[in-house]
């Protein structure tokens, strides 16, 4: 595929949310995508593709729990632009493939994640997705009728999108600042 981004390499840690969707809108853009997935009976890198999110890239299977994972992604990672990923605080870190491993095989790479309330912090350990977000914020409660559980008026997948779109700009913006020195 050609576009703006034809020659950024990326690398995509497989999750759910806005990891996957920035890495779809990378492919869109012409970048280079190859998402690294657990290895199940369900994968199949040639295979049927209903879920849209997953257009754009290539897919390896990888158990990141092993070193011939762990290996497969830093040699992903030396010859790449990106690597996005939207694990919770210091997994990647458990799995050895960190910013601190990724960046000495590939002192340029941007590394990109995504956490639902950032590396640190009180809430940085627990799960993040809109429900908590709306509801900390007061905004559940304003939509609710009282006597009843509130329905939120914005739906998982607009957010995740939104997010996946953040995620994009802040790549897109760590990549251009990093050519620029």
């Amino acid at each position: 595929m050609s576009g703006p981004l034809t020659g950024l390499r990326v690398v995509e840690l497989a999750g759910i949310g806005p990891v996957p969707h920035a890495a779809m809108l990378l492919g869109d853009l012409g970048a280079d995508v190859v998402r690294v997935e657990r290895p199940t009976a369900a994968f199949d890198p040639t295979g049927d593709r209903r879920d849209y999110t997953l257009r754009s890239r290539r897919s390896v299977a990888a158990d990141l729990k092993s070193d011939a994972g762990r290996e497969l992604v830093l040699r992903l990672v030396a010859k790449a632009d990106v690597l996005l990923e939207g694990f919770r605080p210091g997994v990647a870190e458990r799995l050895g493939v960190g910013p601190q491993e990724c960046h000495a095989v590939n002192p340029a790479l941007v590394y990109g994640r995504m956490t639902g309330w950032g590396q640190d912090g009180p809430m940085a350990a627990q799960a993040g997705h809109d429900i908590n977000y709306i509801s900390l914020t007061g905004a559940l409660h304003a939509i609710g009728a009282g006597d009843r559980p509130a329905v939120p008026v914005v739906s998982r997948a607009d957010l995740s999108k939104l997010e996946g779109i953040v995620t994009l700009a802040d790549i897109l913006r760590a990549f251009r600042n990093a050519s620029l020195e």
